[in-house]
């Protein structure tokens, strides 16, 4: 179907007179892809003003500003890294000062510690039933922390769903009120 030339943007914005408009309206009633363009107008028109107004900036910071040179410690700064005999003398007084300080620095000598109880006990002249009572008992403290500590992961991560849950209900209750400010500003603009 050919479209008689008349622009959808001056009818929605409402800048026709009133014979075109007229004009316009007639056509809409009988061209379906004119209607999906107005309605286009209007789903763009919804969106837009949902956004925040932002004010604009008064001036516009060129390359050249004062405000984008760098400093003084930069410039130096990145001239000592952009020369190559800087670097190497940097370097090789580096590791003359680690090799320095490694020389005279000693460490203290290691303190052996005491052995476990059960070697102890056993080095003690134990019984092989005693040793195996000791370990089955070191076993059981062992298994019982394990549980404790997987009932408190399950706890934290029950919390961290029932938070993530919280957080997806919020985010779901926003996108429904976004869009149903949408198709309010929509059936809005319908009905002028």
């Amino acid at each position: 179907m050919n479209c008689p030339p008349f622009d959808l943007r001056d009818y929605f914005l409402h800048e026709l007179g009133p014979e075109e408009a007229a004009e316009v309206e007639g056509h809409l009633s009988g061209c379906a892809r004119c209607r999906e363009q107005l309605e286009s107008l209007r789903y763009t028109q919804a969106a837009l003003l949902s956004l925040r107004d932002e004010e604009i900036p008064q001036r516009i910071g060129f390359v050249s500003d004062k405000v984008f040179e760098p400093s003084g410690l930069r410039r130096a700064w990145s001239t000592f890294w952009n020369s190559g005999p800087r670097l190497g003398f940097a370097s090789a007084a580096m590791l003359s000062a680690a090799l320095l300080v490694s020389a005279f620095y000693r460490p203290a000598p290691v303190a052996v510690s005491a052995p476990a109880p059960a070697v102890a006990a056993a080095a003690s002249g134990m019984s092989a039933a005693e040793i195996a009572a000791v370990v089955d008992a070191a076993m059981s403290h062992g298994e019982a922390k394990t549980a404790a500590l997987l009932k408190e992961m399950e706890k934290r991560e029950n919390l961290e769903r029932m938070a993530n849950l919280v957080s997806y209900q919020e985010s779901l209750s926003v996108l429904q009120k976004r869009l149903n400010v949408m198709l309010l500003a929509s059936n809005d603009g319908g009905g002028r």
